[in-house]
This record gives C-alpha cells, structure tokens and sequence, in this order.
C-alpha cells in the first residue's frame, strides 16, 4: 500500500486530494500542529468522509528536526506540500509569516527528504501569483515569473528551490503552477466563495449587499478536485518536471457575480458595489493558463465547467445558510 503525506491537508485542496488518494488504496498521513487536530479544523475532511480514515501526525513546516523524525516515521512514497499562508491580501499585512510558512517552510521540506527520504516522491503548489505581470497570455511553464506581492515572491523562491534540489540531488521534485482552482470547500476569504456566499444569503434576506473589490481582474478559474487530481497525476510519471495546471479560461470578477446571482433569479448590479476597502495595494489584471504540457505528458484536462462550479458551489451555501436558519 504507497503511503501519501500532505501538508495543508485540512485544507480545501488537502480534502480532496485525501479522498483521492484513499480511492486510490493509499495510507494517508496528514501534517499538522498540536493544536490542529480539532474537529472544526477538520471540517472540510469530516464533508468528505475521511477524518477516521486520514492519519494525522504532529510536525512544523518551520523545525525542519520535526520534519525529519516525520519522515523516518512515516516513511512516504509521495509527500504533497500544499500547506502555505495562501492569502494574497493578507501577506501584505504578514509578509514575514508568509515568508517564513511559505518559503521556508518549503525548504524545510525539501531539506527533510534530502536527508531522510530521497527516494520519496514530492510534489510543491505554487501559484498563477507567481506570474504576476505577464508579458504573455496565457501563461505556460516558460513564462518568466514576476511576482506581484509577498505571498507571490515566497511562492517564487519554493518554486524554483524545489527546482534546484531535483537538478542539483535529483529527487523527484514537482512544481504544480495551480490556477485559481475553488469548490465549495473554499474558505469565505476566498473572492469565489465570497461571491457564492453573498449570493446566497443576499437570495434568503439575510443580506443585501456585496462589497467587493476589483471587478475587472479577470483570473483562470477550475475545480479543486480536478486539480488535485493533476497533483496525483505529476507525481505519477516517471520524470519529474513543473506544469502549468488550468483551465485556459478568463473570467472576470463581474462575470462571475453575474453567474453566481444568476443561479438564484438576481441581477448582480442590483447588489455588488466595489469597495476601496478590498482593493490590493497591486492587482494584476489577467491571469489565463496554457495546460498544454500536463495535457500532452499526463493526459490531464479539466472536466467541471466554470458554471457547474459555480452553481455547485452557491446550492452548497443555499443549504448551509437555510440549516442555520
């Protein structure tokens, strides 16, 4: 039976990718602090089934001795780092935490399994972020990366260190360059899950306006589980390499409002407004994705649309909304 750890595995992608993989016979192992094992930690797990079945192990994405004595115990075939402070806004506010969580916590990683398991598989999520500006659209694995903010710059260094350690000790090392990628496993501080979130309870009475930020960044959007399921695919193939996972769509922030309110009978314009509030201190403006490369290689190609995401999504904040009420 190949054993599989995930960091970040309470979260929305580490959910997923934990169903996956116990689908596919794995022994999951999922990092986490001492006080990270709470039952309101593990939610998005309990949503899915996979709380009795997920182990989860004590370890610090910041003491690489922890992580150390984790992979003599563990002992992982594959290990996916999907833990990171992922919040663009808030790294703004705590660009030294997100520096050392999403930087260095990656080099911990990667410096654990030189040590103790190189012959483990790894895989490490980065960010359409790390695009920034692009010069060219859509943005594939060449194109040069030109970080826009702080949770993007340390996303660029765990990139390319994860890079160097597959070149340089030739682990088997997995860049995933993920684009905005949502389900209704998505934490609210999230701007898909805000839009569903609002829609629905703007829909039930509970509310009746949207404050939101840039309405005209338009971003690539898929599904969570057909991107976790990418990250499986890459630590599959015989030779390691970085992809560019996405969907080749751009939609705008507007657009998406119109669907989300859509799916309930209301005009969007009769409830958005923008707020100064929310605006980024750098925003880019489009972010689209070239997947050529994980279609040709792995075989890889999305298979929910942007729409049964979104209603997918808004039924699933209909229901939590109407059992609160």
């Amino acid at each position: 039976m190949p054993r599989a750890l995930i960091t970040g595995v309470t979260g929305q992608d580490g959910a997923y990718l934990a169903a996956l993989l116990l689908d596919k016979g794995y022994e999951v192992f999922g990092l986490h602090h001492r006080h990270g094992g709470s039952e309101a930690v593990q939610e998005r797990l309990r949503r899915l089934g996979c709380t009795g079945a997920v182990q989860m192990v004590d370890g610090n994405l910041i003491d690489l001795s922890s992580l150390i004595r984790l992979m003599d115990r563990v002992k992982p075939d594959e290990i996916y780092n999907l833990a990171a402070q992922s919040f663009v806004r808030m790294s703004w506010d705590q660009p030294l935490l997100t520096a050392q969580v999403t930087a260095i916590g990656t080099a911990n990683m990667l410096e654990a399994v030189r040590i103790a398991s190189p012959a483990t598989r790894f895989f490490q999520a980065g960010s359409s972020e790390m695009f920034g500006r692009a010069g060219s659209k859509p943005q594939n694995e060449d194109t040069p990366l030109n970080p826009r903010s702080p949770y993007a710059s340390a996303k660029v260094f765990a990139h390319n260190l994860t890079v160097n350690y597959r070149e340089s000790f030739g682990l088997h090392a997995c860049n995933g360059i993920m684009f905005n990628h949502d389900s209704p496993l998505r934490g609210i501080e999230f701007v898909m899950r805000k839009i569903t979130d609002g829609a629905a309870r703007i829909s039930l009475g509970l509310a009746s306006e949207l404050a939101m930020g840039n309405l005209d960044a338009r971003r690539d959007f898929g599904h969570s589980r057909d991107y976790v399921r990418a990250m499986w695919m890459m630590l599959q193939h015989a030779e390691a390499a970085d992809y560019v996972v996405a969907t080749g769509r751009a939609t705008s922030i507007r657009e998406l409002c119109e669907v989300a309110f859509g799916c309930v009978g209301l005009n969007y314009q009769d409830h958005v407004r923008v707020d100064a509030a929310f605006l980024r201190p750098v925003d880019l403006d489009v972010t689209v994705g070239d997947a050529t490369r994980a279609k040709e290689r792995l075989g890889w190609v999305p298979e929910v649309s942007l729409e049964e995401m979104v209603g997918e999504m808004v039924e699933a904040d209909l229901a939590r909304w109407r059992a609160r009420m």
